[in-house]
């Protein structure tokens, strides 16, 4: 292969994972991670001739599995070990293999490890099992996906009898530790490789413009005959952009999580030429898939943290090449938000992972999974094999039992004297294709998959979209499509070509608004009067059009609380940045405590009391928040609403006391919100100032 050495990080790695430490490997993108865990493994299955899967590499996407394939059987085969994969697209016939001839490396994803293990000679190929590779391990912690791996991780040292070394790979983690302990969970020594990003030239130039089609027009420029990746914050923007550009940049694709694979391959394949290429991306090309050598990243809007823009500029800059980001932006409060976002990359901060804390979803997942491999299973048995699991170690037998009592109630579980077995009613919701509902903690609801009479798979849609009347006529894919029948008994809609394809398409849940730490950075360069960029002079003027009108009493941190007339008369804005999660329960529970006679609004950096009228003055608002500082986790979960349901899977199960109680800690987060309130000062500004524009209401 032409290495005459190893990089640190493999050095350091090999070191760590060959004394049988769990490990967790940071790096910089294109770092060398996936080497660094696969060499010291493969060294050991070659010294100790391991049979069987000797090794999992569990990814979060299978077109990263896809890409991967081949780099990591560039390394294998000729050693003799036998690389396989095993997700969703690979055709039934070729997830299998001979009897008493596995492959060595097994790269799958946890909902197929999920199938695997339901497979009892499939799964009887892993007892010795000696390591999993967890690929781009930031991608599941926050989520209940991650709830998952660790499910399966727990389950795979049950079958191999011993705990199996777990070594995860990460660009971006603000708290390390902490997320080693959650890998690791204490069963074995455990051990931290951390490698910084070499200190490389970086040229980022900025584009603003809020004018649309000159925004376009300025896209078209920067890419033209480049290999450029276009990121974006939303599928619907993915789909607009590829539309007004389609004709003005040759070989322009689009890419994200709603088209079918065959396509993202396509555009993945479109950089292994020699000419220029352009995707339009969200997140999906984020994550390591090789796309080769970039002359350009762009960045339409600010990402919605510091952890996505480093994974975004890590794809430029690789081989000996300068780093490249142009940023196209509509206003100078985006201006504002990038220039938040690469001080804190400057300064090595990056947001902190927070695990899920009350994981109930994935605990009813697990249960149905446990009565269907063994279908008659008495309450103590089944709340052994579940509470021992350390995903679950937070939740006490009584929360089990209330679960466990209500489903039997409702006719998910049946009895038989002590025993419990699946009821009519999951069996008819879960029980289809051989219980397939269970393999995923992925909620599919509310999505529709789109095809031609012809059976040619488009994508996917939002539901409220297909109901719409812009489904008449829209863009997916960089093709018009119109709908033309709709079946929601499968979740499926045929659809024909259409000329023109001009409705704007739209997902739910596609703005997450910007993280904390982004925020809480801009509020640091308002109150310092600007950024410490070395910015051009026009850029440095925009700039000045949105902090000149904040005072300067608002400070670093904390919030300020003012009044002002506005446009629909006297209003109290709330400066809060601390982000739309955080100021959404602000908002809410501010409404409960003023009333209804008020219109309370939220977004990033703000809260906004409209229809304040002469009595509602700054100090009665900031006296309000000072109050809600001292508010318990109950009196704030009182006035908090249940969200749609359709964001869990399996949340119409649960009972409600448990619903809500997971609502409270992982949609709203208040114990975080009653933290971060409690430690800031909250301050009364006196002088008026122009509202700074957030990232939505």
């Amino acid at each position: 292969m032409g290495w005459d050495h190893l990089r640190d990080v493999q050095e350091r790695a090999y070191t760590a994972i060959t004394r049988g430490s769990d490990v967790l490997v940071i790096a910089p993108t294109a770092g060398g991670k996936s080497e660094a865990a696969l060499i010291p493994v493969m060294d050991d299955i070659l010294k100790h001739g391991r049979s069987g899967v000797s090794c999992l590499y569990i990814s979060p996407q299978k077109a990263l599995i896809n890409d991967q394939e081949d780099r990591i059987s560039l390394f294998c085969v000729p050693t003799g070990l036998s690389v396989s994969k095993w997700h969703g697209d690979v055709p039934k016939g070729d997830r299998v293999w001979k009897a008493g001839e596995p492959p060595h490396v097994l790269m799958i994803t946890p909902e197929s490890l999920e199938v695997l293990l339901q497979d009892t000679t499939a799964s009887a190929d892993l007892r010795h099992l000696h390591a999993v590779i967890i690929d781009e391990l930031h991608a599941f912690v926050e989520s209940e996906r991650g709830v998952h791996v660790k499910c399966l991780l727990a389950r795979l040292d049950g079958i191999a009898k011993q705990p199996v070394q777990r070594i995860g790979l990460s660009a971006t983690v603000g708290n390390p530790d902490a997320i080693l302990a959650w890998l690791s969970d204490n069963r074995t020594t455990s051990e931290l490789v951390t490698v910084p990003a070499e200190a490389k030239e970086k040229r980022f130039v900025f584009v603003v413009e809020e004018d649309e089609e000159k925004r376009i027009d300025a896209l078209v420029r920067i890419v033209a005959g480049r290999k450029a990746l276009v990121f974006v914050n939303s599928r619907g923007e993915a789909e607009t952009i590829m539309r007004a550009a389609t004709g003005r940049v040759k070989n322009l694709h689009v890419h994200h999580s709603s088209l079918p694979p065959v396509q993202r391959a396509l555009a993945e394949d479109a950089f292994h030429g020699d000419e220029g290429a352009c995707i339009i991306c969200t997140s999906t090309l984020e994550l390591g898939i090789d796309i080769g050598d970039l002359d350009v990243v762009v960045q339409v809007g600010a990402p919605n943290s510091v952890s996505s823009f480093l994974q975004r500029m890590g794809r430029s800059g690789r081989r000996g090449k300068s780093a490249y980001v142009a940023w196209i932006l509509r206003s100078p409060c985006e201006v504002l938000c990038s220039c938040a976002i690469i001080e804190c990359a400057t300064k090595k901060e990056v947001e902190d992972l927070c695990p899920v804390k009350k994981p109930y979803n994935v605990l009813v997942q697990q249960l149905f999974l446990s009565l269907l491999h063994a279908p008659r299973t008495s309450r103590k048995r089944l709340a052994h094999q579940l509470l021992t699991l350390p995903a679950f170690s937070g939740i006490s037998p009584g929360v089990l039992d209330a679960i466990v009592s209500h489903l039997v109630q409702e006719g998910y579980l049946t009895t038989d004297g002590e025993m419990l077995m699946p009821g009519t009613p999951a069996e008819r919701e879960f029980g289809r294709s051989n219980w397939k509902a269970l393999y995923s903690v992925i909620s599919g609801a509310g999505e529709y998959r789109a095809v031609t009479p012809d059976g040619e798979v488009v994508g996917n849609l939002d539901a409220r979209f297909v109901n719409s009347p812009q489904a008449d006529g829209f863009s997916l894919g960089g093709r018009g499509w119109s709908v033309v029948k709709c079946d929601e008994g499968r979740n499926l809609v045929v659809v024909v070509p259409h000329e023109s394809g001009t409705s704007r398409v739209f997902w739910a849940g596609g703005d997450l608004g910007f993280s904390m730490l982004v925020c809480t950075a801009v509020q640091r360069i308002i109150a310092r009067g600007g950024t410490m960029l070395p910015l051009g002079d026009a850029e440095r003027e925009v700039l000045d059009r949105v902090t000149s009108g904040i005072p300067v009493g608002l400070g670093t941190r904390g919030v300020g609380v003012f009044k002002r007339h506005g446009e629909r008369g006297r209003e109290v804005i709330v400066y809060s940045f601390f982000g739309s999660r955080f100021n959404r329960v602000l908002a809410l529970v501010l409404q409960d405590r003023i009333g209804r006679r008020y219109a309370v609004r939220y977004n990033d950096f703000i809260v906004k009391v409209q229809r304040a009228g002469k009595e509602m003055g700054a100090e009665q608002v900031a006296d309000v928040i000072r109050e809600i500082q001292m508010i318990t986790r109950e009196e704030c979960r009182e006035v908090l609403p249940l969200p749609d349901m359709e964001t869990w899977k399996f949340a119409p199960v649960l009972p409600p006391a448990c619903l809500f109680d997971m609502v409270v800690s992982d949609y709203y987060h208040v114990e975080e919100f009653l933290a971060v309130l409690c430690a800031v000062p909250v301050t009364v500004l006196r002088e008026p100032v122009d509202e700074l524009p957030g990232s939505g209401t």
